[in-house]
């Protein structure tokens, strides 16, 4: 559960925030703030997809690609309701960890790229050049 380490903050584990991770309930981190976006959703200029794809994780990184605008930034600074605990900041796992893989099969070079910190893999097929 959250505890409060004095007046003004109030810390959150990981393991709380990546229960919110639904449409009913929306949190992400940023910067180690964390954020409740669920009324923020269906406002979302990039769509609520966006937002629910990293609901309960970090996506610092993520937010900072996109080159969001000064007012935006200003904007989410109404939906903090407090920090990642300082025991738990080491343990986010920065989504530029990937593995790239090929290999060559028979006509076709197929690519194997697994994001570690999203569990997903992907595969492309080109076609070879021989």
């Amino acid at each position: 559960m959250a505890e409060q380490s004095d007046q003004t903050v109030k810390y959150y584990t990981l393991e709380e925030i990546q229960k919110h991770n639904h449409s009913k309930s929306t949190w992400l981190i940023l910067h180690h703030k964390v954020y409740d976006l669920t009324k923020f959703l269906e406002e979302h200029p990039g769509g609520e997809e966006v937002l629910r794809e990293q609901a309960g994780g970090d996506a610092t990184e993520n937010f900072e690609d996109v080159g969001h605008s000064t007012d935006a930034r200003e904007l989410s600074k109404t939906y903090i309701i407090g920090e990642l605990h300082p025991d738990d900041r080491s343990k986010i796992i920065k989504p530029s960890e990937t593995l790239i893989t090929t290999v060559d099969s028979n006509s076709r070079h197929m690519i194997w790229i697994q994001h570690l910190s999203l569990s997903s893999e992907f595969c492309i097929i080109l076609p070879s050049h021989r």
